[in-house]
């Protein structure tokens, strides 16, 4: 690592409670009491101080109520770790302002759904972290701030799960909550050299609201350091609420044991070619799969050519229902003046487009079934860039564009994840090199409804046999 980017990479690891320790390693001090819980959230609150002003990932501190759970913090399996949950879940006692100036900041009443689920594992949640409005954009920049990226500052920490990324990345606290509507935990974990995770739509709790979405490709998960803090937390979780509908999701003690058909798909069928960093970081790791035993080839894969046009239909008509639906979604205090480009822009696109919602809608719900078919025909596992090109600098995709060429960026930069919140098929992305900054570039690797926990393994097989750069190094 070079002075200059020392100069620009930002971290809170210290010698503390928490240490360099994942979540699982720091529950695993708790219960041996060698540390409390309230150190460790002590820890962690310090931390989010100490680089907040570098990074601008904290939307709503909850440090008091953090410091009373910490008191008693029970026996689940994460009990004890300090956490965050993004801004646009209802958490009791704390606003949910999706990243808008639109909304007020209101407590909310009680936990949602997710967020009960989630304080069920034993988490602490200290806060919520930053996003753009409403996660319509794969950065986390809105017209009032920016959130930077912890590996270089001058770069996005992605999107719309940006504030959490950057939080666990700089080792504020080892796991946070974020979700995914088009690539929205996928995209800051590539970016800022984390694991994370998209599962199987229905795998958790549903989204409060979800049940409204015509196609819902919202899920909740988390962002990590290590793949064991994914698989540990879904362990968790399911014990609270499991899917009867899906394969359970096993205990990842060990990794993949046995060769898979893996296909290498290189360029996004509805995107410009990858360019060249990301390129040669993903071949690289095809490369190490095959000496790990796996059989790679490369990959077409079966996309319509009306999907970029549907999802993009699909994204137009969601941000038209926020902008004439908030208060009803919201609440009282919602304030369309004070909505931003993107939003605004996609809205009237959206009314100009809903004629043709009966066509998108059911196409998109179709993508499920031939999702599985593909799989059952296909390889186990796709590999695949998370991005067409590397992490752009902060301003790329600024609130402030207008919607026509942000959109038109955000386009061209997501090329492979939002196909899986179509299909509600599980993608993971996992860190498999860096660019000539030394930021972080990540590998998706995709297989068929229900099996996550092959994802993890073999995930957790890349981790051991090349393990992640850390931040502090």
């Amino acid at each position: 690592m070079t002075d200059q980017h020392q100069a620009t990479r930002v971290h809170a690891f210290t010698d503390d409670a928490l240490g360099d320790l994942d979540a699982t390693g720091v529950a695993e001090r708790i219960r041996n009491r060698e540390i409390s819980a309230l150190e460790a959230v002590d820890a962690a609150i310090q931390r989010s101080q100490q680089v907040e002003e570098s990074l601008q990932a904290l939307q709503h501190s909850d440090f008091d109520r953090a410091r009373e759970r910490a008191q008693n913090p029970g026996s689940a399996e994460f009990a004890g770790v300090p956490a965050a949950f993004k801004d646009n879940i209802k958490v009791g006692g704390m606003p949910m302002t999706e990243g808008s100036q639109a909304l007020p900041a209101t407590p909310q009443p009680k936990d949602g759904r997710i967020a009960a689920q989630f304080r069920q594992t034993g988490i602490i949640p200290i806060g919520t972290t930053t996003m753009p409005e409403f996660g319509w954009t794969a950065t986390t920049e809105t017209l009032t701030r920016q959130t930077h990226n912890p590996w270089h500052l001058d770069y996005s920490s992605g999107g719309s799960s940006g504030g959490s990324a950057a939080w666990v990345a700089s080792g504020v606290v080892p796991i946070a909550h974020g979700n995914d509507g088009g690539g929205s935990i996928r995209i800051p974990a590539a970016v800022c050299g984390l694991v994370g995770l998209k599962p199987t739509r229905g795998r958790l709790r549903l989204t409060d609201g979800g049940e409204a979405m015509p196609v819902r490709v919202v899920t909740d998960s988390v962002l990590a350091r290590s793949v064991r803090d994914v698989a540990g937390f879904y362990l968790a979780a399911q014990r609270v609420h499991r899917n009867r509908l899906l394969a359970p999701i096993e205990d990842v003690d060990r990794p993949i044991d046995r060769p898979l058909r893996i296909g290498l798909l290189i360029d996004s069928p509805v995107a410009p070619p990858t360019d060249a960093a990301t390129r040669s970081s993903v071949e690289a790791l095809g490369r190490l799969l095959e000496g790990l035993g796996h059989h790679v080839e490369p990959y077409s894969l079966p996309v319509p050519e009306f999907f970029k046009t549907d999802f993009i239909d699909y994204w137009r008509f969601l941000a038209m229902a926020a902008k004439g639906g908030g208060e009803r979604m919201f609440g009282s205090g919602f304030d369309p003046a004070k909505l931003e480009p993107l939003t605004l822009g996609l809205a009237e696109q959206g009314k100009k487009r809903v004629w043709k919602a009966p066509i998108f809608i059911s196409r998109l719900l179709a993508s499920s079934a031939a999702s599985r078919v593909a799989f059952a025909k296909g390889p186990d596992v796709v590999l695949t860039p998370v991005l067409s090109h590397t992490t752009p600098k902060l301003g790329y995709l600024a609130a402030d564009l207008s919607a026509d060429e942000h959109f038109r960026r955000l386009v061209d930069y997501t090329g492979f994840t939002p196909l899986h919140n179509a299909t509600g098929a599980p993608a993971l992305s996992v860190p498999c090199g860096q660019t000539d900054k030394g930021l972080p570039i990540g590998a998706m690797l995709s297989s068929n409804h229900g099996t996550e926990s092959l994802l993890l393994r073999l995930a957790l097989q890349i981790e051991q046999a090349q393990p992640w750069r850390r931040i502090q190094d």
